[in-house]
């Protein structure tokens, strides 16, 4: 068997590779969309966020290669099984986009959640009342109490948490939008390769009946 790109160019284990990473998408996926469910509930903790993160970089990266494998099956060498292979190629596809699509839902969804968490923050920290200079920068009077101080002091802490938080999961949205832009692109190609793949059998047809017609008259 030869390899080209790590990717193994027999149609049979072409397709096996194209199956099996598609059903890893599905279940991943749904574990996925288990960890999303419980995001802004008492169950959200780091620990799960970080096994999210994994999961749905695994995805990511299953979806890449998978992308990679649909294109290496849509330029084998045309040969007399091509029909065959068409109707192959579209279950493949059918199935890749659909899993896709659940995939980039649960991104979708813990995007929005994510936005949600950041806009309670944002309403509740100390950052949106409005502080003078001196108070962002914790500056106390002289005037003040050592109780005001103490009390300043705990809620300038507490605007830092949230400042974190926020930073935090800001930085999670980006990452998110990436990643179903990254699932955007792989549709397109998948649409290329539908179109390729009729523009592909149309010539092949064409050829078959012109040597035919040689044949024939000959």
């Amino acid at each position: 068997m030869s390899y080209q790109s790590g990717i193994p160019q027999d149609p049979n284990q072409l397709a096996q590779t194209i199956g099996s990473n598609i059903l890893k998408i599905s279940q991943q996926t749904s574990e996925i969309q288990r960890i999303v469910n419980l995001l802004g509930t008492p169950q959200d903790t780091s620990e799960l966020r970080q096994q999210l993160k994994q999961k749905q970089q695994h995805v990511g990266q299953l979806a890449k290669e998978t992308d990679r494998c649909m294109k290496e099956f849509g330029s084998l060498p045309v040969t007399t099984e091509l029909r065959q292979r068409k109707i192959q190629k579209e279950r493949l596809v059918n199935d890749f986009s659909n899993a896709l699509a659940i995939f980039q839902k649960t991104q979708r969804q813990a995007a929005q959640k994510e936005r949600e968490f950041v806009d309670r923050v944002r309403a509740n920290s100390r950052l949106s009342v409005g502080y003078t200079d001196e108070e962002a920068r914790g500056y106390t009077s002289p005037f003040e109490s050592s109780g005001q101080s103490q009390a300043q002091t705990q809620e300038d802490a507490i605007t830092e948490d949230d400042l974190q938080l926020i930073l935090e999961r800001e930085s999670s949205i980006r990452q998110l939008e990436s990643d179903i832009m990254d699932i955007n692109e792989i549709f397109k190609d998948l649409g290329m390769l539908v179109h390729d793949q009729g523009e592909m059998i149309g010539k092949y047809s064409l050829s078959f009946s012109f040597s035919l017609h040689i044949f024939l008259w000959t």
